[in-house]
């Protein structure tokens, strides 16, 4: 029996977008002909994988529908969320179609992932899917990079041959704890995960019973027309706003992790996004993009919609000018160098793979004092990114407004 995969794909990408609620969703962001979104349905065309059912916003079944036809995924289910719920009545209303069997094997994906290495990913699933049973879920747990604070945790133990035991959920640590969990062995909580069908339905009825009625109420009102469901906004808003780990998963017993040991990103940031242009800096860079200033240089690497890639490099003694910017915001992640950051009447010194956010209208500068040139990534976010929005008040080159 093929794996019906359900793609979670409703959100709005807030964090990414602190100022503005007009911007694209990060799924559907366009980052130098790819999307996340595009990613992620790349992923499910293996012969594992069942039709998809894709969980999004009533207000992004235009655009869903749009990639949907550009990527050609001909054959599909959406279900429509007339409000935001949070995961854990998204998967359970996608669960509950009419589109799968009870008994067959269920892939929850975000949509807002990077898997690299797709091949390892699907020997992972088609491994592990002769494991399932009527009351167990299986997690993907991702091998840590180094700690972070951006990301949930699993703690495990052996259980038998292949499969480990979820003894403890972590949310999103302190850098201090999540050294700690590291030292344990904990892996990342990738917030994918593989069940029967009959086994997520089950754990409803024993640990969330009234979302469960709720859900299946809200799909039984709901609207169909061409493979489109739009649930009843009446019953769904009754149903609380809760994660499927906070409702399901750290309430149930038999949970299981499967490890992944291969290059996972979560771009839920400017500074994974980031990352993902410096790691492939040789695909984006374009000699004419290179700008040479008094201090350094910087480098456009990639014009999106609403925001712009670049790699600034001040050199040693040298600094940008004091600065504000009237339409735009700013998000800095230190690659090199110790540079200093005044932001307002703050002053302080940032380290490799440390991030800072400048917000419209902040007035700010980098310092470089040492003698390695400081190099940092940088997004701007905005409705006019050009060197004609900055205002001087202080600059040792004398190119004050």
């Amino acid at each position: 029996m093929k794996i019906k995969p359900i793609i979670l794909c409703g959100g709005a990408g807030t964090r990414l977008w602190p100022e503005s609620k007009q911007n694209t969703p990060k799924q559907f962001i366009d980052l130098g002909g790819w999307t996340l979104f595009k990613k992620t349905l790349e992923r499910i065309k293996s012969p594992l994988f069942d039709t998809p059912i894709i969980s999004t916003n009533i207000k992004y079944l235009k655009i869903t529908k749009k990639f949907l036809l550009k990527y050609r995924i001909k054959k599909y289910t959406i279900i429509l969320e007339p409000l935001k719920k949070n995961t854990s009545a998204a998967i359970l209303s996608s669960v509950l179609l009419k589109e799968t069997n009870f008994q067959q094997p269920i892939i929850v994906f975000p949509s807002d992932q990077l898997i690299e290495n797709t091949k390892k990913f699907l020997q992972q699933i088609k491994k592990n899917t002769k494991n399932l049973n009527n009351n167990n879920i299986f997690l993907f747990g991702i091998k840590p990079t180094s700690p972070s604070d951006q990301y949930g945790y699993l703690l495990t133990k052996k259980k038998a041959k292949n499969i480990n035991l979820v003894t403890e959920f972590i949310e999103k640590p302190s850098i201090a704890r999540a050294k700690i969990i590291l030292k344990k062995k904990g892996l990342w909580n990738s917030g994918m995960l593989m069940a029967k069908k009959v086994s997520i339905i089950d754990n409803f009825i024993k640990h969330d019973p009234l979302t469960l009625k709720l859900c299946l109420e809200s799909l039984l009102m709901s609207k169909i027309s061409n493979n489109v469901y739009r649930l009843n906004i009446k019953t769904f808003s009754k149903i609380k706003n809760i994660s499927f780990d906070y409702a399901i998963l750290e309430k149930a017993q038999n949970i299981n992790a499967i490890k992944l040991d291969l290059p996972w990103t979560d771009l839920g940031n400017w500074r994974e996004i980031t990352n993902i242009f410096k790691k492939n800096k040789n695909k984006y860079f374009r000699r004419k993009n290179v700008f040479y200033r008094p201090w350094g240089k910087y480098t456009n690497l990639f014009y999106g919609k609403g925001f712009l890639i670049k790699e600034l490099v001040v050199n040693s003694k040298s600094s940008i000018s004091l600065q504000k910017h009237r339409h735009r915001s700013e998000h800095w992640t230190v690659a090199s160098g110790k540079p200093k950051i005044t932001i307002n009447k703050n002053k302080f010194y940032k380290l490799p793979n440390e991030s800072v956010f400048i917000s419209k209208g902040s007035i700010h500068r980098i310092e470089n004092h040492f003698k390695k040139p400081v190099k940092i990534m940088e997004v701007q976010i905005g409705s006019i990114l050009k060197e004609s929005d900055i205002i001087r008040y202080k600059d040792i080159y004398g190119r004050v407004n």
